[in-house]
């Protein structure tokens, strides 16, 4: 099924969201809270690590709550892959998405080059910050917190930021906000260092080369290695914690390149045939 990994991402998100519109708008409470801290069925804490951070930081030492909740999350994400947010759940993935599918039907060529450290240098700079200040402030521009305060609340300026975010990667750089400065994401790349679930381009001698998942990875820099690493002995997993798991090389890869595997899978032994004669044999 063509685009089938874009299409689960989708249900996804979309569905995350619902859960937590639910309550508000309908009164039907599964989710209470955010995507910051959230009860699931009134049973089941769960906690953004990330924000939890920040808060401790800023001098606010969480209840015991909020510590199993961001256990929680921890886990799962130390399991799946840390960036496995950033394509799965977080909402700025669906701008970042459409930006880049309209920067292709504009024919818009050019990006600003950002450093892939960049984001890193973004989140040591937010956290020096708040433990200055003692107050949580990246969550005053935080795009997913604005998503979910537009859908809940509405609000001009979270509108803003968040079409900012949406001109910025449709005019200046391709997806230069997720794959280039989004602290969050620099967050959750480190918790996929050691990530059990991984993309394995494990046809990789079946590549012809035509660049299609270069092209609409959001993070291409990490195909390489596992692609074309076969002549220096690299595997044909991708290990790099930027890799978002998100499914779009497979879903583009007319020779099925890429399956989802864990960071322990090996290539497929499988020769394919370079001339008739090999066939024929």
């Amino acid at each position: 099924m063509r685009h089938k990994w874009l299409l689960l991402r989708r249900v996804s998100q979309l569905s995350i969201l619902l859960l937590f519109m639910l309550g508000p708008l309908a009164g039907i409470w599964i989710i209470k809270g955010s995507l910051v801290s959230s009860l699931t069925l009134e049973t089941v804490p769960l906690t953004d690590p990330y924000v939890l951070l920040q808060a401790m930081v800023a001098g606010h030492w969480p209840e015991s709550t909020a510590l199993l909740g961001a256990a929680f999350v921890l886990g799962f994400y130390l399991l799946v892959g840390g960036r496995v947010y950033c394509a799965w759940v977080c909402p700025v993935n669906m701008v970042s998405d459409a930006a880049h599918w309209l920067r292709r039907k504009l024919g818009l060529k050019g990006s600003g080059r950002l450093s892939n450290e960049t984001r890193y240098w973004l989140l040591a700079a937010i956290f020096i910050v708040t433990g200055i200040t003692g107050a949580l402030v990246w969550e005053l521009l935080n795009p997913p917190t604005l998503i979910q305060r537009v859908l809940f609340y509405g609000g001009g300026t979270a509108w803003l930021v968040i079409l900012a975010v949406f001109l910025f990667e449709l005019l200046m750089s391709d997806h230069g906000w997720c794959g280039r400065l989004c602290p969050m994401g620099a967050f959750y790349s480190l918790l996929g260092l050691r990530s059990l679930i991984r993309v394995n381009a494990a046809q990789r001698q079946s590549c012809d080369d035509c660049m299609d998942c270069f092209e609409i990875c959001p993070e291409p820099q990490v195909i390489r290695p596992a692609l074309k690493g076969e002549a220096k002995g690299l595997g044909s997993v991708i290990l790099s914690p930027n890799c978002t798991n998100c499914g779009r090389c497979i879903d583009v890869c007319n020779k099925e390149v890429f399956r989802f595997s864990t960071r322990f899978g090996m290539p497929d032994k499988t020769v394919v045939p370079r001339n008739s004669k090999e066939i024929a044999s």
